[in-house]
């Protein structure tokens, strides 16, 4: 699987590799929680598996024309194996060695803050195999101060850092249709744009550090209030007597029209919630949105009640439905009416 590339550095690389990898990170005890988290763990607290494949050079691979370079990524989730599948396509080949230390360039999709943290900075984790000349780009949806953690831990062994969580779900990850929200250093954006591209349909520079975790946070807050709202106003179209498919369809020819409600809508009909984005990962962004209100002394009572509704839902074994299932802690609601 080796062979010559032609690259715009200053050396020749002798294969153009992409190494896939899955990271478990299990969950942190609740009583530990509220201990502040320790940039430089001592103990890894996850394994590391290589995947490796290997594809031939497509069509899409003219989108990254003049880049060759080794392409490594963690973490392959949901979201995180269909972004790494279309740089397959792209002709980006694999190697069974470890991530970052083989890789120019690693990407990493984490499920939450703390699997990001330890992923990159654990005793075994990323920080350790990278030097300077490499870059690391984090796409997980976490709060600032993580990914500042994660950023100065990179920085410290001389290699670049890029934070770029993506706004859109498994179909756009599948589709390469994601949108970029990045910060940090330039020269890596522009360095690894040409990936971005396979993978996305736009990308945005936000400048420093944090800024790409906030515009996701803020995003996302937008996104888990619109669906619980959408969620009323089919339960109640259902109540006086509406066809809520018909409400679907007239939502989707006006001024609210939204890609979410047409898709989402008919299957949450039929109470069916294929999981594109679980509940459980729109309740934790809720979560950090409205800390990232209180940081800055921002109302978000909105926010602040439909985060609730999603923790309702996870209480009702929803965790891992998709976030669509909120309707469920609504229908909860109508059967056990408070007395």
């Amino acid at each position: 699987m080796s062979c010559l590339v032609k690259t715009n550095y200053s050396h020749q690389l002798s294969s153009t590799a992409m190494a896939m990898c899955s990271s478990f990170c299990p969950q942190i005890p609740n009583q530990l929680r509220a201990r502040p988290i320790c940039p430089f763990p001592t103990k890894p607290l996850f394994t590391l598996s290589v995947k490796a494949f290997s594809s031939e050079t497509s069509s899409a691979s003219s989108k990254a024309d003049g880049l060759s370079a080794r392409i490594g990524f963690l973490g392959l989730g949901i979201m995180g194996s269909p972004m790494a599948q279309n740089l397959i396509k792209a002709g980006y080949k694999s190697s069974p060695q470890e991530v970052a230390a083989s890789c120019d360039v690693t990407f990493a999709m984490l499920a939450n803050p703390e699997s990001a943290l330890e992923v990159a900075c654990g005793e075994h984790g990323a920080a350790s195999g990278m030097s300077s000349g490499k870059g690391y780009v984090d796409v997980s949806t976490v709060d600032g101060a993580t990914s500042k953690l994660i950023g100065g831990r990179i920085n410290a062994t001389g290699a670049s850092f890029l934070e770029a969580p993506v706004s859109g779900s498994k179909k756009p990850a599948v589709d390469g249709q994601l949108i970029f929200l990045t910060a940090g250093d330039k020269s890596l954006y522009e360095l690894v744009a040409p990936l971005l591209d396979i993978m996305g349909k736009s990308r945005f520079y936000l400048g420093d550090v944090g800024n790409g975790a906030a515009m996701k946070l803020v995003v996302n807050m937008i996104m888990g209030s619109m669906m619980a709202s959408f969620s009323e106003g089919l339960l109640l179209s259902e109540k006086v007597g509406l066809d809520p498919s018909v409400l679907v369809e007239v939502v989707s020819q006006g001024a609210i029209s939204s890609p979410m409600y047409s898709t989402k809508g008919p299957s949450m009909i039929q109470s069916m919630y294929p999981t594109a984005f679980p509940l459980k990962h729109q309740q934790k962004d809720l979560r950090l949105a409205l800390g990232l209100a209180e940081s800055v002394s921002q109302p978000t009572p909105i926010a602040a009640a439909a985060n609730e509704l999603y923790k309702v839902a996870k209480s009702h074994g929803l965790s891992d439905q998709d976030f669509s299932a909120v309707i469920e802690a609504l229908k909860a609601k109508l059967q056990n009416p408070p007395k």
